[in-house]
């Protein structure tokens, strides 16, 4: 990373040195975080470009400042671009992330109250005034792959509305359709939610929207992780069948960090005013200029290839690491993650304790529940693992055999600073193989 003419480099040297030691680690070290990837230098250029300087409150053609033309070049081109790629009605693409993405469907379809009966509110707060109860929604228990803003009690979505969860099959580890349609007639939601963040097998779209006519309720898909994937026509897609459907715009999208909310033309309108102006006010032009170049990028036919390969690693470091012992929730996977169950071969290792060992080799995961588990969140009995970022860097099946390799040896060297230290140089080695272009 040349410093003698950036103006970071030169205007402020104690933050330029975050800059350096970023670009290292990201060049020197295995990125096997499901979430994250590494983005395009042109998708890189259009999020640091000019656009961030400029206000664009509303949307193409309705702003509430002068100077806007150039902007609603870019909004335009972002949003039909999404639509082509998608093939979806309606697409607002300012949500600043999957999180702002899910709640203009909360804030556009359902109506708010306290997850909490009277008698529990006023235990809790007996001079505050009681809360009607919100409108119901049933999703993925976080724990078993969900997402905070899919209705978990410390996030807005669980302090507003009523939620159910269903969850995946002690033994499978996969959902079961006869679970959630019992559920769903149970507790009668207005909104069901599909997706996750940590779910490694095929989503079976058309059953939950025979579920949601069965009981009357909207139907709701967060593809953050699998966008990608879907975009391409290598994962079903549920556009057809779903009122909402939310993507975050990085992980397998390979964009800037952000998010979009599609939906059905009937609810365009109820969308729209809920991003703006109902969570937000100015849109960040620049993301937006980002995610324009990153949904030309996924439109061109080497973006089907690139994801048939982060689907092949997947499969081929998912085959290699049961063959060293290791344990994977439902057995494997069929999209770009997969999560290891420690408890089976490694029963004294937390997902902490083998988070932290791995990044001592230079390997990048993230500890995480797996579906029943007994330890805590901060401590947690699994690891999730993705292939997008290194698939980004031209790795193929050889090298994740090899990963598969070095992960192992990590977990079990117990933390021993030497072993962990002989993996580092190899993940060195085989990072200079396999070079990131940034620029």
């Amino acid at each position: 990373m040349a410093n003698d003419k950036n103006p970071i480099a030169q205007q402020d040297p104690e933050l330029w040195k975050a800059f350096v030691a970023e670009q290292d680690r990201q060049q020197n070290t295995l990125e096997l975080i499901a979430s994250e990837n590494h983005v395009s230098p042109a998708v890189m250029a259009a999020a640091g470009s000019l656009f961030t300087n400029k206000y664009a409150e509303g949307y193409p053609g309705r702003r509430y400042y002068g100077g806007c033309e150039n902007m609603d070049t870019v909004e335009r081109l972002a949003i039909d671009r999404a639509k082509s790629l998608f093939n979806c009605e309606h697409v607002n693409v300012q949500p600043h992330s999957g999180s702002q993405a899910n709640q203009a469907v909360l804030l556009a379809a359902m109506n708010p109250g306290s997850q909490f009966g009277e008698a529990e509110q006023r235990e809790k707060a007996p001079d505050a005034p009681v809360r009607t109860p919100g409108d119901m929604i049933l999703s993925l228990h976080l724990d078993h792959g969900g997402h905070l803003s899919h209705g978990k009690n410390v996030n807005i979505s669980g302090k507003w509305f009523r939620v159910t969860h269903y969850r995946v099959d002690r033994e499978t580890g996969r959902i079961n359709m006869s679970e959630v349609r019992a559920l769903a007639k149970e507790c009668k939601p207005k909104l069901i939610i599909t997706g996750a963040s940590a779910y490694s097998r095929i989503w079976e779209w058309d059953k939950f929207a025979e579920i949601a006519r069965e009981v009357g309720a909207l139907l709701m898909a967060d593809i953050a992780h699998i966008a990608g994937m879907v975009a391409v026509g290598l994962h079903p897609s549920p556009v057809a069948v779903s009122d909402f459907v939310t993507t975050t715009t990085h992980k397998t999208l390979r964009g800037p960090r952000g998010g979009i909310t599609m939906c059905k033309e009937a609810w365009a309108k109820k969308i729209d005013s809920a991003v703006f102006p109902g969570l937000q006010g100015g849109p960040l032009m620049h993301s937006i200029a980002a995610k324009a170049a990153a949904f030309g990028e996924a439109l061109r036919p080497e973006f089907k290839a690139y994801q048939q390969l982060v689907l092949d690693n997947a499969k081929a470091l998912a085959e290699s690491l049961v063959a060293k012992g290791l344990h994977l929730v439902s057995g494997g996977t069929d999209n770009h993650l997969m999560l290891v169950d420690l408890r089976k071969g490694y029963p004294s290792v937390t997902g902490a304790m083998a988070e932290a060992w791995l990044g001592q080799a230079g390997i990048v995961v993230n500890k995480n529940m797996i579906p029943y588990d007994e330890r805590k969140p901060m401590e947690t009995s699994g690891l999730r693992i993705g292939t997008p970022a290194l698939s980004t860097r031209g790795m193929g099946g050889d090298e994740m055999r090899k990963v598969a390799g070095l992960i192992d040896r990590a977990l079990a060297s117990a933390g021993d600073a030497n072993a962990l230290g002989k993996i580092r140089g190899e993940v060195l080695d085989l990072c200079k193989q396999f070079p990131l272009h940034t620029h």
